[in-house]
């Protein structure tokens, strides 16, 4: 009796190793089934990102958009209200330059004896001549086309620059859920190793060799996380004084900028807003030369006034005409400074053509190029590593492959998403330096991606 007594403990102590057995490795296959089907859904979460980021989202969350976020900046930037500033001070200077010369009243007294006083009354009124007042107003007016187009330029630059960071926050935000999901994975990985370990179907070296790289995907997401956390303080940075606080950047980071034409980067290149403000610098040149031969010409003025001696006890009329005689200062000096300063402005106008046009033409090519990688990432690099993945996950289950490979396999595949997100973000980023040389963008769509 006492021998069955003892066989049957035995036989229940078998049991119960074999069912922690069993259920550590059932532990291990779930986490391996939940990172397979994670890794499954991440195409179709590029796709849409709200629905990744719904059980992410509570009802106080702030949702920043691209258009909003261009509103945002465009309303509120402190660059465009200096810009604005000074269109309004280039207006005083219109009004002045439409002003004429004051007429002058002068005064006279001859002789102190009343008897033989002589006392005159006159009103001086300056003639301007040679078109003074024309030539003063239209260097006026192309001063306030410059500032005008001043503020058109800020607005396409500060616009790009929008642009630019909401879609780096944008893949940087995903990189960030990738990282957290290689994290999820790697744990309960470990954890499964854990049960394993315990249980004596492992040796302990696994666990440790498990928590060593469950250590360093915790380092990939603190890295994600930073690059984040700068990405949303320069996109912050834009939206002027009183920045939204936001707590999610939505939209799709892989509908593609296409690449502009050359015709296209031509045609938008002769009305650039860099090249167009230039070349009213030198229609404001050319004004300010009119003005300096202008003032060659002297200006008439015109007297009309009473006199009135006391000897005749009588008034008299008074009429006079004043002409400088321009036989020295010829304003010959400040005419050449106009002329040389006018020609260096169409010097520079060359020069910024020349540059800008090179710069377009480049971050075409590097645009094209981008967006080459990105079909490669596409089409090659991001099916493999998925399909290495998923034949490392299958190896595991029927006992081929350990947990290690699995999760470098996992890893591999992350790394692959993660520059996928970086080439995307980048080609937004050339896209947007296009668009702030050549203005705002007319023909130039945007395409999704293709998925994988």
């Amino acid at each position: 009796m006492l021998k069955s007594h003892h066989n049957h403990k035995r036989r229940k102590s078998v049991s119960v190793l074999r069912t922690s057995g069993v259920a550590a490795a059932t532990s291990l296959l779930v986490a391996l089934a939940a990172g397979a089907a994670f890794a499954q859904a991440l195409p179709a979460a590029q796709d849409n990102p709200s629905a990744v980021r719904s059980g992410l989202q509570s009802e106080a969350a702030t949702i920043l958009t691209l258009q909003k976020a261009i509103d945002l900046a465009l309303d509120s930037n402190l660059d465009l209200a200096v810009a604005r500033r000074e269109i309004e001070a280039t207006q005083g200077q219109v009004i002045q330059g439409q002003a004429r010369p004051n007429p002058e009243l002068a005064y006279s007294l001859e002789d102190q004896r009343a008897a033989t006083r002589t006392q005159s009354v006159q009103i001086n009124l300056p003639v301007e001549m040679g078109g003074k007042r024309a030539a003063r107003i239209t260097a006026a007016e192309r001063g306030r086309d410059i500032a005008v187009e001043e503020l058109n330029l800020r607005r396409v630059e500060i616009r790009a620059a929008v642009v630019a960071a909401f879609f780096e926050t944008l893949a940087a935000q995903e990189r960030a859920a990738l990282a957290g999901a290689s994290v999820d994975l790697a744990k309960r990985a470990t954890d499964a190793v854990a049960k394993r370990v315990a249980a004596g179907k492992v040796s302990p070296v696994e666990e440790t060799k498990a928590r060593v790289a469950e250590a360093g995907v915790r380092v990939e997401l603190a890295q994600a996380q930073s690059e984040q956390r700068n990405a949303r303080a320069r996109l912050a940075s834009l939206l002027g004084a009183n920045p939204l606080r936001f707590t999610l950047v939505s939209g799709n980071v892989e509908e593609l900028p296409a690449v502009p034409s050359f015709d296209n980067v031509q045609q938008r290149l002769s009305a650039s807003p860099t090249l167009r403000r230039m070349q009213l610098e030198v229609e404001r040149r050319r004004s300010l030369v009119d003005v300096e031969r202008s003032k060659r010409i002297p200006d008439v003025t015109f007297s009309l006034g009473v006199k009135r001696p006391n000897e005749l006890q009588r008034d008299q009329l008074l009429f006079g005409v004043s002409v400088p005689l321009p036989l020295f200062d010829r304003n010959q000096g400040n005419l050449l400074e106009a002329l040389k300063r006018e020609d260096k402005a169409r010097d520079e106008l060359q020069a910024l053509n020349m540059r800008v046009s090179t710069d377009v033409l480049q971050a075409r090519e590097r645009l094209e190029s981008i967006r080459g990688e990105v079909d490669v990432l596409q089409r090659d690099v991001l099916p493999g590593a998925k399909s290495a993945y998923d034949a490392a996950t299958v190896g595991f289950e029927n006992g081929k492959f350990n947990f290690l490979e699995v999760l470098d396999a996992q890893r591999t595949y992350f790394a692959a998403k993660s520059q996928y997100l970086k080439a995307l973000a980048e080609a937004h980023r050339t896209a947007a330096d296009i668009d702030r040389v050549l203005g705002e963008p007319g023909a130039n769509a945007t395409q999704p991606a293709n998925k994988e």
